[in-house]
């Protein structure tokens, strides 16, 4: 009796408000890449890399102290997502856009535009208590390698990024 188990295609895990949290949180998600066979390639580099960014941003700016944000990924063979939940105030913001935010591009913002550039879409939505921010990539099984781009839409929730043509390779 062969019988093939697939991977559960969501996966999610809270984790503490301390800095070791994040290679926590990058090295598990590593863990759900590899189940997916996505890891230790191009896109999954650039998942793990946008997994940091993410839930730096949510430690630094997003989780009061004594609260715990949630990571969250999904792969349903054709879209990977990672999502960020905390419980903090406020909305992230792109470095190129950190005036509007009574902040100057020199106090952050970089850490998103990384994510912009390296995922197919991203966005901001509003929860209850907080916010999650979220990427994704179109990853359909035996494509991997797939490169797109898209710009952002903040604060329509779970919503949708407008495509945009490609960028040049990586």
């Amino acid at each position: 009796m062969n019988e093939t188990i697939q991977p559960r295609p969501l996966r999610e895990r809270f984790f503490r408000r301390e800095r070791r949290s994040v290679p926590a949180a990058r090295k598990l998600a590593y863990e759900f890449l590899a189940d997916w066979g996505l890891a230790d390639t191009e896109r999954g580099d650039d998942v793990l890399l946008c997994v940091s960014e993410l839930v730096t941003n949510a430690l630094v700016h997003g989780v009061p102290p004594g609260r715990q944000f949630l990571l969250f990924l999904r792969y349903d063979g054709k879209v990977l997502r990672v999502a960020v939940h905390d419980s903090g105030p406020g909305e992230p913001f792109i470095a190129e856009r950190a005036e509007h935010a009574g902040e100057s591009a020199d106090e952050g913002g970089r850490g998103l535009l990384l994510v912009a550039a390296l995922s197919d879409k991203w966005g901001v939505g509003e929860r209850e208590l907080g916010k999650v921010v979220w990427c994704e990539w179109d990853l359909p099984i035996g494509a991997v390698g797939a490169v797109g781009a898209v710009d952002v839409v903040v604060g329509e929730g779970f919503g949708s990024a407008r495509p945009r043509s490609p960028s040049p390779a990586r």
